[in-house]
C-alpha cells in the first residue's frame, strides 16, 4: 500500500487522494462504495469457499478449478487491479459457482468415508458418565476422537453443526456417540458453562470462552483460542484425560431431534413426494435455515415455521434449524414435514433435491412450489447465498437483517436481478409466499 511522502497517509490508487483529500478507503476509493461493497462480498464469499475446500482437501479431494479461482478472485481485489463494477459482480457470482463445486467435493468426501446419511433420531438428554462435547464442523476430527475414546469410558456428544454426524453410518456405529447437547453456536457460552465435561472445538463458530470452562476447552485444526490447549495431529489424549478427570454427567432424560435427510434419503422417497404433490396433499416446500443470528430477531424463523400450513413441508439445514427443530410438525403420507438436511455445506443436498423435483415436473426451479427463507450471519452463509444467486434462484427471503457491507445500490441490483427480499413479519411473509406460488 503506497503512502504520500509528507503525511504518511494511506493513498488511494483510484482517485489519487489521501483520506484528508476526500477518500475514505485506501486502495478502494471511498467515492465508489458500491465497488467496495462488491469486493467485500467477494472476500467474504471466498472465506466460505475456502472453508469447504479445506475440509474436502483433508479427505484428499481437490478441484484445481476451485483453487485457481481463489487465486484469480483474490488477485482481483488487489489495489490498482480491478475498478469495474460489472466485472466485479461477475466474479461475485462466479464465487457462488465455485462454492457449489467445493460443497459437491465435500459431500462426496463425507459419503465415501462415512456412507450415505440416513434419517436418525438423536437424544438430547445425557446419560451418566464422563463425556466430551464436540462443536464445529469437522467430521474427520470427530471420527478420530471416537476411535481414541472407544472402550475408555468416555461418551461423546455433538453440539451445533456437528448434529448431522449421527446420521452417517460410519460414525453412528460408535455406541459411545450418544447424543446432542445444546444448540446454535452463539448459545455456547451458557451451554458450555453448564457442561461439566471436556469440550473440543474443531473449526469456526467458537467463541472466546468464559473463565469457568476455559480449562476444559480444547481446540484443533484451524480453530485456536488464546489461553486454551491446542491439539495437533488429531492426538486427542489431553481432552480425553480432562474428560476422565472432570465430574461425570448426570443421567438426565431429554427430547429427540431428527437429522439425516441427505438428498439421497429424500430422493429415495421421491415417488411418494411427487405423488403427494400431484394429489394436492403437499402444497409447498420451504427451505428455512442457514447460520443462526444471535438475539430475539432470530425468533422470526420459529414463528414462521410454526405458522406453515399442515400441507407444506419444511426443509432445513445449518444451525438456524435450532430455532425450531424441536417442533413436532407431523407427517404427510408418512413423509416428515420437517426434514433436516444437515450442515451448512449440505445446501448442496437442497440444491440436488430442487433440481430433481424440477426435472420430474418439467419446469425450472423458480417454477416449483418452493421458497428459500434464509438466516445468515457469517462467511459460509455469504458463499451459499452467492451459490443460489449464481444458479439463478429468485425471490429468496433473507434476514433477520441485511449485511452492512451491502450498499443500497448493490442491494438494488440484487433485488432487480434476483428478487432478493429482506424478511419482515413472519405471518405476512408466509401469506405472500403462498399467494405468489398459488
Amino acid at each position: 500500500m503506497a503512502t504520500t511522502s509528507n503525511k504518511n497517509a494511506m493513498f488511494c490508487y483510484q482517485c489519487s487522494q489521501t483520506p484528508e483529500g476526500g477518500c475514505t478507503r485506501a486502495g478502494v476509493c471511498g467515492k465508489s462504495p458500491d465497488l467496495a461493497a462488491l469486493m467485500d462480498t467477494l472476500i467474504f464469499g471466498l472465506k466460505g469457499v475456502a472453508a469447504y475446500a479445506h475440509h474436502a482437501r483433508e479427505f484428499g479431494k481437490i478441484d484445481p478449478e476451485v483453487d485457481g479461482f481463489m487465486h484469480e478472485a483474490l488477485f482481483a481485489t488487489l489495489t490498482n487491479v480491478n475498478f469495474d463494477i460489472e466485472s466485479m459482480l461477475g466474479l461475485v457470482l462466479k464465487c457462488g459457482q465455485m462454492n457449489l463445486k467445493a460443497m459437491a467435493l465435500l459431500d462426496a468426501a463425507h459419503v465415501e468415508r462415512f456412507g450415505n446419511p440416513v434419517p436418525t433420531e438423536v437424544p438430547t438428554g445425557t446419560r451418566a458418565g464422563h463425556a466430551i462435547v464436540v462443536t464445529g464442523h469437522d467430521m474427520l476430527d470427530l471420527e478420530a476422537l471416537l476411535k481414541q475414546t472407544e472402550g475408555r469410558g468416555v461418551d461423546v456428544y455433538t453440539h451445533g453443526e456437528m448434529l448431522p454426524a449421527h446420521a452417517y453410518p460410519g460414525l453412528k456405529k460408535y455406541k459411545h456417540l450418544v447424543g446432542n447437547y445444546g444448540g446454535a453456536w452463539w448459545t455456547q457460552k451458557k451451554e458450555f458453562d453448564a457442561w461439566p465435561g471436556a469440550i473440543l472445538a474443531t473449526t469456526n463458530c467458537i467463541l472466546i470462552p468464559k473463565d469457568t470452562y476455559a480449562d476444559r476447552l480444547f481446540t484443533c485444526g484451524v480453530a485456536q483460542v488464546a489461553g486454551t490447549v491446542h491439539l495437533k495431529d488429531r492426538d486427542f489424549e489431553p481432552v480425553i484425560r480432562k474428560a476422565l478427570q472432570s465430574p461425570a454427567l448426570p443421567d438426565r432424560p431429554g427430547g429427540k431431534l431428527v437429522t439425516g435427510f441427505h438428498h439421497t434419503a429424500i430422493l429415495g422417497v421421491a415417488d411418494k413426494i411427487v405423488a403427494a404433490v400431484k394429489a394436492g396433499k403437499i402444497r409447498h416446500f420451504f427451505l428455512v435455515g442457514g447460520c443462526d443470528t444471535p438475539g430475539m430477531s432470530g425468533n422470526y424463523y420459529r414463528e414462521f415455521v410454526k405458522a406453515v400450513p399442515s400441507d407444506c413441508i419444511v426443509l432445513t439445514l445449518a444451525c438456524g434449524k435450532y430455532r425450531f427443530n424441536d417442533l413436532d410438525l407431523g407427517t404427510i403420507d408418512g413423509i416428515p414435514r420437517l426434514l433436516d438436511i444437515g450442515q451448512c455445506n449440505n445446501a448442496y443436498s437442497a440444491i440436488q433435491v430442487a433440481g430433481a423435483l424440477a426435472e420430474v415436473f418439467k419446469c425450472g426451479v423458480n417454477d416449483l412450489p418452493l421458497t428459500f427463507v434464509l438466516t445468515w450471519f457469517e462467511q459460509k452463509a455469504v458463499a451459499i447465498l452467492l451459490t443460489l444467486l449464481a444458479l439463478g434462484i429468485k425471490n429468496i427471503r433473507i434476514g433477520p437483517c441485511l449485511p452492512q457491507f451491502v450498499t443500497p445500490n448493490v442491494l438494488g441490483i440484487l433485488v432487480e436481478k434476483f428478487g432478493l427480499t429482506p424478511v419482515g413479519d413472519p405471518i405476512k411473509d408466509l401469506e405472500g409466499m403462498l399467494a405468489a406460488k398459488a
